[in-house]
């Protein structure tokens, strides 16, 4: 798989069969253990230059009008592609549209250039959704793990008008804060690593918007970005140093009252993305008054593996409700 190393497959499919076996486990009459009928139409939102960015919409078999999810995938921002909906399936056999969106992926584009993507997705999905894939478009729920998790906290205070629900797997709002910004001491960062050479490559590369179509390993490259703590400069192409530069696009310090009701998923042993950066959210919410809850799965690792198998069905198990609650 380009630009998927070996550990970034199998922490993938580990997170995915996760996902479907508390969903199986929460429901065993649901549609993950019965098929049901489902579509997957595809569409280009946007295109920069040569390059289509596109999403999928995921419905149940029929014409009816139904509830609108979208789902944002994780990779660091580096990696990963709209195919799998993860979590979102959950809401797909609940009668939802589930919308997968690619974006522009770093370091071949930089920061603002992806939340632009971000923005101009849910501008389309607005504009075309109702005629397009029979989505009530009034209101949306956004998901999304990881850096899924980040744009779905963007979402919040970026699309205008914000979502009417959020919902973080593991996401984070701070950018610059040392668990990026300096060497991780964990071994999921360690091993392997590139060269500058062969990580300019990478970078002069041309623009993808699916971790599927580069040719270089973006999965080392994340690796390494991490091991020297050299992420945040390398995917915003921002100096470390102008930390106001990052602000525009750092959740973390741009709640405010009219932000979405949110929920977070977060393992307090996660070694990819800090259980803290919840916490950090959380702080702000509460600070502004926005409805909110976390979720904290003890002894999970980052995607929860690790927590104990009731704790990890009580969390997907909160879901659906508390996105219905502000969907009505």
């Amino acid at each position: 798989m380009a630009g998927l190393t070996y550990h970034f497959f199998m922490q993938h499919i580990a997170s995915m069969l996760g996902f479907f076996l508390c969903a199986l486990l929460l429901n065993p009459g649901s549609a993950f253990a019965q098929e049901q009928k489902t579509t997957v139409t595809t569409f280009t939102y946007k295109k920069v230059g040569d390059l289509e960015i596109k999403l999928d919409a995921n419905r149940p078999a029929d014409k009816k009008i139904r509830p609108l999810a979208v789902w944002i995938h994780g990779g660091a921002l580096i990696n990963g592609g709209r195919q799998g909906i993860g979590p979102g399936r959950q809401l797909l056999h609940a009668g939802y549209v589930v919308v997968s969106i690619d974006y522009r992926l770093a370091p071949e584009t930089k920061l603002p250039e992806i939340i632009s993507d971000v923005e101009d997705a849910f501008e389309w999905i607005r504009k075309n959704g109702r005629e397009k894939f029979q989505a009530d478009t009034s209101k949306i729920a956004v998901l999304g793990g990881s850096a899924g998790g980040y744009l779905t906290f963007s979402t919040g205070f970026r699309v205008q008008p914000p979502p009417t629900v959020l919902v973080s797997y593991w996401g984070y709002g701070d950018l610059i804060g040392p668990w990026y910004s300096e060497p991780s001491p964990h071994a999921r960062h360690q091993g392997k690593s590139q060269a500058p050479a062969e990580m300019a490559v990478i970078e002069a590369g041309p623009p993808v918007a699916n971790s599927r179509d580069r040719k270089g390993d973006g999965g080392t490259y994340y690796r390494t970005c991490r091991k020297l703590g050299i992420w945040p400069e390398k995917v915003s192409g921002f100096p470390e140093s102008e930390a106001k530069k990052f602000a525009p696009f750092m959740p973390a310090v741009n709640v405010s009252p009219t932000y979405p009701p949110t929920l977070m998923i977060h393992g307090t042993k996660d070694t990819d993305v800090p259980h803290e950066q919840s916490l950090i959210m959380a702080r702000e919410f509460k600070k502004h008054g926005i409805p909110h809850r976390l979720i904290s799965v003890q002894g999970g690792e980052h995607g929860l593996g690790g927590g104990k198998p009731e704790d990890i069905r009580a969390a997907h198990a909160a879901v659906l409700p508390f996105i219905k609650k502000y969907m009505k």
